[in-house]
């Protein structure tokens, strides 16, 4: 890469939103650049409730615009990406003692009807004195049962960056804008290879900052003084071995107005969360606090039969939220509602992105679009709603189906194997167990070579956390040991035999540093 190369669009930040934009510029003709100082999704992308939703105590707030908007878009997302896309009904027990239960039904009506719902099945009441309230203390008689949405949210990320790429975008990983500044002749642009220490010159006719809670850092490298557009809160997550034997989630309501989930997670375990916390200090140190922990577990255990402990626990993480600064009282009454702002510097283009949540990434990116289409006079039609993903074009009756021929291809696979990679990959998945040397070698789990040098090569994966705990959630079931021989190989692999055909989009591979939970063999990565 060269000072000569000159974007129409670059990209500062590789989660949901930046790689949302990247996909949509990418299909509508733009030369685009994307640079991600970390790895794709590692920063707050990864550190969400996993779900893909309208947001019911977003109502209690009147945010019915952010509440539509979401709504609409869960049935566009799993029509899109069924793969790591997927409906799940959730369980609310009414508690006699906070929201009366006429309230809930106004708000569940509301939430059927104000996205317009296709496909997703109709709240109802249900009697919890039977199978769905098993898990529950026995005062809770009755509740709601409603849709909503799962997803995989890191792989919903490289989903994006992965069909930009194909789309003749630069995705640049383990990449550092040192600074960037306006010219004449459009933005000056140094970007620095965090693996090699390189620098690269290059230029753009329009910036776009989305780079989450480092976004008003940004702002003021670029000499705007002191910015403060964001407010950053934290939100933590526990993860313990299945609490329950059903497929519903729960949403707990808590006596401080929070809500709390409990969702089933990776077929054996329950993720519990989430938090709401102002933060203070760099966003990639966020940790879940003693405070956060026993908070979740006294939330849970006001509902549930048998409260769970401490040593229940085999994975927590944090993550830093940069929810647009409207200056409400409390973290949790910040709007989750996204705000672009366009402006000129010595007359360039740049637009700052704050805030947002995943499951309206793809009309923050559109919105985007056309505020850029504008400064560059250029005009095109939207797309991002009918294209699927890299893996979706399938329907979700088609997905058994697709498990059935990994086997036939793959005989070796077990039959949870094949729906992981189904779930993961969609239609992509072919493609991984057909390798010319078959799966290869076994690294643990159900994790084989076929699988990683895909990831590797197609998804810009350069270190074990890369493979453990974004591109999938494995690093939940791999020891201690069996994670660091994954990352020797995968060194070693990276070392003998970079992927020459994806320069100069993947950088080297850079150790991302785990903290562990005692005991369990799970690595947590840094946030």
């Amino acid at each position: 890469m060269n000072a000569s190369r000159l974007y129409d669009i670059f990209i500062i930040g590789g989660g949901i939103n930046g790689c949302g934009i990247a996909r949509d510029a990418a299909g509508r003709g733009f030369h685009v650049g994307l640079a991600e100082m970390n790895d794709l999704g590692s920063g707050t992308s990864s550190w969400s409730t996993k779900l893909i939703h309208g947001g019911l105590r977003y109502l209690e707030h009147r945010e019915f615009r952010l509440v539509r908007e979401a709504l609409i878009e869960r049935e566009v997302l799993w029509r899109l990406a069924p793969h790591v896309v997927r409906p799940l009904r959730f369980v609310l027990p009414h508690h006699s003692g906070l929201r009366p239960a006429w309230l809930l039904r106004l708000g569940l009506f509301l939430y059927d009807h104000l996205g317009g719902r296709r496909d997703l099945p109709a709240t109802r009441s249900v009697d919890l004195s039977g199978p769905l309230g098993a898990p529950l203390r026995p005062e809770f008689t009755r509740g709601f049962e409603y849709s909503d949405a799962r997803v995989d949210d890191t792989r919903l990320v490289v989903l994006n960056a992965r069909d930009a790429s194909a789309r003749d975008a630069d995705i640049l990983v383990r990449t550092r804008v040192v600074s960037c500044r306006p010219t004449p002749e459009g933005w000056a642009i140094e970007l620095d290879n965090m693996e090699d220490g390189a620098r690269h010159r290059v230029r753009a006719r329009f910036l776009v900052n989305a780079a989450g809670p480092w976004v008003d850092g940004l702002i003021r490298a670029r000499g705007n003084g002191q910015a403060h557009n964001v407010r950053l809160v934290q939100g933590s997550h526990i993860v313990t071995r299945k609490l329950y034997e059903h497929d519903r989630a729960y949403i707990f309501q808590n006596g401080d107005g929070r809500i709390v989930f409990t969702i089933p997670y990776e077929d054996d375990f329950t993720l519990i969360g989430t938090t709401d916390r102002d933060f203070d200090g760099d966003p990639a140190s966020a940790a879940i606090s003693e405070e956060e922990t026993d908070y979740l577990i006294a939330a849970v255990g006001d509902y549930l039969k048998t409260p769970i402990a401490r040593e229940d626990i085999v994975w927590s993480f944090a993550g830093v939220r940069p929810l647009f600064d409207d200056h409400a009282s409390k973290a949790q009454e910040a709007t989750r509602d996204y705000v672009l702002k366009l402006g000129q510097e010595s007359g360039v283009g740049v637009l700052d992105v704050f805030g947002g949540k995943i499951t309206t990434y793809r009309r923050l990116a559109e919105e985007a679009m056309e505020q850029i289409e504008e400064v560059l006079e250029r005009g095109s039609e939207p797309w991002t709603g009918e294209a699927p993903l890299p893996g979706g074009d399938f329907t979700p009756e088609e997905a058994e189906g697709l498990a059935a021929r990994l086997q036939d291809i793959a005989p070796e696979l077990s039959p949870t194997a094949a729906a992981r990679l189904v779930r993961a990959y969609g239609t992509d998945a072919a493609s991984i167990v057909s390798s010319p040397g078959g799966l290869g070698h076994h690294f643990g789990a159900d994790l084989f070579e076929a699988e990683v040098n895909w990831l590797m090569r197609e998804e810009w994966a350069r270190s074990a956390d890369d493979v453990l705990w974004r591109r999938s959630k494995l690093g939940l079931r791999f020891s201690r040991e069996e994670a660091e021989a994954l990352d020797s190989w995968m060194s070693e692999r990276l070392g003998m035999e970079p992927p020459v055909e994806a320069a100069p989009r993947l950088a080297s591979k850079i150790r991302v540093p785990g903290r562990r939970v005692a005991g369990r063999g799970a690595a947590s990565p840094a946030a």
